[in-house]
C-alpha cells in the first residue's frame, strides 16, 4: 500500500511540473527478461524453424508482439550483455573488446546504470538467475553490486567448469552441465512465487544453447535437430514453466515478459537464411529473435519490422515502469514502447552500429546495410578488409530485397552509400574515439567523396 501511495504521489508531481515523456502506471508491472545464449534468428518455430519444436515461445508470440529486425548490440556475449543492461554500446563501458575471460580483470564500471539498478532505485526487487559474464575480479563488478538484489548462477560461460553462486558466495553445488537449464528455471519459478507486494524485475539469463550442448536426460534425443535442437526445446520448456508460474500466481495481467538472444548462433543453429553467425560482421551475427507480451497493453499476434536493438531495452522498460531517466546519462538506446504497442512501425534510430571489438564493422538504416570488415573478434590478427574496400568501394546491401547480404549495390545506389558513410563518420567521432585504438587504418581506402 505504501508503494502505491508513493507512486501516485510521484505521478501527481509529474503532472504539476510537466513531464510528457513518462507515463507512470498506477501499478508498476513486473518484468521478466529471458535471454538465450547463442540462439540463432531461425531457431524458433515462429521464426521458421522446422526441426525444433518451440510451442511455448510460439504461444508467447501469439499473445504478444514479434520483432523481425531486432539486433543484439554485440556479436559475442560480453559486449552484447553490456549493451542490453546499460542501454549503451559496450565501448562506452570499456567492454567492446572481446569477451571477458576467467583471468580478465575487466567488468562493468562501478556505478554503471543498469536496468536492474534503475528499477531497484524505484521500488523493484531485482534478481539475476543464470549467466553473468560482465566481470568477476572484484565484488563491485558482480551482479549484487550492479543492480541485482539476488543472484544465483554462474559468473562465466558454461564452457568453463566453475562454482555456482548465490549472491557473493559459492553454494557448493555440483557443476552439472545437463542440469543448468532446469536449475535456473526452478530458481526463477521460486522468485516469481515469492510472497511480496513489491513489483519485481527478473533477468533469467540462460546458458543454453551455448556449447557444450548437453541436454538433460528428459530432453536428450527428443528433437529432430540433434543435441542442439534438444537444448533449444528444453529452453522452450523453461519458458513454459515461467509462463505457468506467472499464470498460477495471477500475475499475467501486469507482467511484461520479453524473450531474446545475446547474439547469433555458433557453431550450430540457424540464422534463418541470414549471412554469417556469431563473431562475424554479417547480419546473422547480430539479428536475433525478440518476443514481448504485456496483456492489455501489447496487442496480441502482432509483428513489427522496425529496426531495433537490445540497447533499447533500458529506456523501454523504464517507460513501462514509469521510471524517469537522468538527462545527464549518455544513452544510445531509444524507447521502443510505441513500436511494441503497435502505435508506430517506424524505428526511432536513424542508424545502428555493429562492432567487432572496438571497431565499427557494419552499420544499417531501415533499408540499407553497409559491411566494412569481417573477422571473428576472438582473433588477435589485424582486421581483414574486404578487397572491395581496398579498391575504394563499399559493400552495400539492400535488405528489403536481399536480406542474405549477397549482392553489393554500391555502384547502383551511391547516394545510399554516401548517406551511410556520413553516419559512419559520426559514429567514429562519437564512439570509436572512446577506444584504445585511435588510428584510422581500418578505414583507409574508403572513398567518402
Amino acid at each position: 500500500m505504501k508503494l502505491r501511495v508513493i507512486i501516485l504521489l510521484f505521478a501527481l508531481i509529474l503532472q504539476v511540473i510537466g513531464s510528457p515523456s513518462i507515463a507512470v502506471p498506477e501499478t508498476p508491472p513486473n518484468i521478466i527478461l529471458i535471454l538465450a545464449d547463442d540462439l540463432g534468428y531461425g531457431d524458433l518455430g515462429i521464426y521458421g524453424a522446422e526441426l525444433i519444436k518451440t510451442p511455448h515461445l510460439e504461444r508467447l508470440a501469439d499473445e504478444g508482439v514479434r520483432l523481425t529486425n531486432f539486433y543484439a548490440s554485440g556479436n559475442v556475449c560480453t559486449p552484447s550483455r553490456a549493451g542490453l543492461l546499460t542501454g549503451r554500446y559496450a565501448i562506452r563501458n570499456g567492454l567492446a573488446d572481446k569477451t571477458i575471460t576467467v583471468n580478465d580483470q575487466r567488468g562493468l564500471p562501478e556505478g554503471a546504470t543498469t536496468i536492474g539498478g534503475l528499477l531497484q532505485q524505484h521500488g523493484y526487487r531485482t534478481a539475476l538467475i543464470g549467466k553473468w559474464h560482465l566481470g568477476h575480479h572484484t565484488e563491485a563488478q558482480q551482479p549484487n553490486a550492479q543492480g541485482f538484489g539476488e543472484f544465483y548462477g554462474l559468473l562465466h560461460p558454461n564452457d568453463t567448469e566453475q562454482p555456482i553462486y548465490r549472491n557473493t558466495l559459492t553454494t557448493g553445488e555440483l557443476f552439472e552441465q545437463s542440469g543448468l537449464t532446469r536449475r535456473f528455471t526452478e530458481e526463477a519459478v521460486r522468485y516469481i512465487e515469492a510472497d511480496t507486494d513489491q513489483p519485481f524485475f527478473l533477468f533469467l539469463s540462460h546458458t543454453a544453447p551455448h556449447i557444450p550442448l548437453v541436454p538433460s536426460p528428459a530432453f536428450a534425443g527428443t528433437s529432430r535437430a540433434g543435441a542442439y535442437g534438444d537444448v533449444v526445446e528444453e529452453l522452450d520448456w523453461s519458458v513454459g514453466q515461467v509462463l505457468e508460474a506467472v499464470q498460477r500466481n495471477q500475475l499475467a495481467g501486469n507482467t511484461v515478459i520479453i524473450f531474446t538472444s545475446d547474439n547469433g548462433p555458433f557453431p550450430e543453429g540457424s540464422t534463418g537464411g541470414l549471412r554469417g553467425g556469431k563473431g562475424t560482421a554479417w547480419d546473422g551475427g547480430y539479428r536475433v529473435p525478440f518476443i514481448a507480451r504485456w496483456p492489455g497493453r501489447i496487442p496480441a499476434s502482432t509483428t513489427s519490422d522496425a529496426m531495433t536493438m537490445n540497447i533499447d531495452l533500458l529506456p523501454t522498460l523504464a517507460e513501462a515502469a514509469g521510471v524517469p531517466l537522468s538527462r545527464s546519462g549518455q544513452l544510445d538506446g531509444r524507447n521502443i514502447m510505441p513500436v511494441l504497442l503497435g502505435d508506430t512501425d517506424k524505428s526511432p534510430h536513424e542508424a545502428l552500429f555493429f562492432f567487432n571489438n572496438e571497431r565499427i564493422a557494419a552499420l544499417r538504416t531501415q533499408r540499407w546495410r553497409m559491411v566494412l570488415s569481417d573477422y571473428p573478434p576472438w582473433r588477435d590478427a589485424k582486421p581483414v578488409l574486404f578487397e572491395a574496400t581496398r579498391m575504394r568501394e563499399i559493400l552495400l546491401f539492400d535488405l528489403s530485397r536481399d536480406p542474405g547480404e549477397q549482392y553489393d549495390m554500391s555502384r547502383d545506389h551511391s547516394d545510399a552509400g554516401q548517406h551511410l558513410l556520413e553516419h559512419l563518420e559520426r559514429g567514429r567521432k562519437t564512439l570509436e574515439v572512446l577506444s584504445s585504438h585511435t588510428d584510422g587504418e581500418m578505414y583507409e581506402g574508403l572513398d567518402k567523396n
